[in-house]
């Protein structure tokens, strides 16, 4: 195997296998190799990725959800998100899930990139999209799936972010990417719906 310039931090995999094998998620053990030359357990789970859209209306408000969830024991506000179906297209994903979950569709979406929300532990990346020229139709939500359709402006996600009441990791990055593009410093690229 040839050097990086990162082998110094660089942590191999000796052996290990799956703990638990879900509907979507794998939950794997691992005994690896540390740069010292010591040993240590990694515990993580396996995600086949998801895709975020930051939905833009017309008048400078965004189109949010309000969705309970489980593990937190509460509904959440954030922005439309779902899971890669196997081999599916990130852009395909997002023009789906935003159709599933609030009937809008786009006439112009932007691939912003990808974000790790928990590296510690998964190897989940969840791609960001913007989309704007939003057309309202009906939602197709999955069975078991309940959630309730909102809009805020910036300024007032601002203000839940800093009162504690915004604290989903994809809906702050997604809010900090617009502010960003939006000040001139992140380039979105722009395209017409496939």
């Amino acid at each position: 195997m040839a050097r990086t310039e990162d082998d110094h931090l660089v942590e191999r995999r000796l052996d290990g296998g799956s703990v638990y094998e879900g509907h979507f998620l794998r939950v794997r053990k691992d005994h690896v190799a540390l740069p010292d030359g010591s040993t240590a357990q990694r515990e993580y789970i396996r995600h086949p990725g998801a895709v975020m859209i930051v939905p833009l209306l017309d008048d400078g408000r965004l189109l949010m959800e309000r969705q309970y969830r489980y593990p937190m024991g509460r509904v959440m506000l954030e922005f439309p998100a779902g899971k890669l179906d196997a081999g599916e297209d990130p852009l395909a994903c997002g023009q789906r899930e935003l159709i599933e979950e609030t009937g809008y569709s786009a006439a112009e979406w932007a691939y912003a990139g990808v974000l790790h929300n928990a590296i510690a532990y998964s190897d989940e990346g969840i791609h960001i999209f913007f989309a704007r020229g939003l057309t309202g139709g009906q939602q197709k939500l999955d069975a078991g799936e309940f959630l309730e359709l909102v809009t805020h402006t910036p300024a007032e996600l601002d203000a839940l972010a800093v009162g504690g009441m915004l604290t989903d990791a994809k809906t702050l990055i997604g809010l900090l990417w617009l502010q960003r593009w939006q000040q001139g410093d992140w380039p979105l690229s722009w395209s017409a719906r496939a």
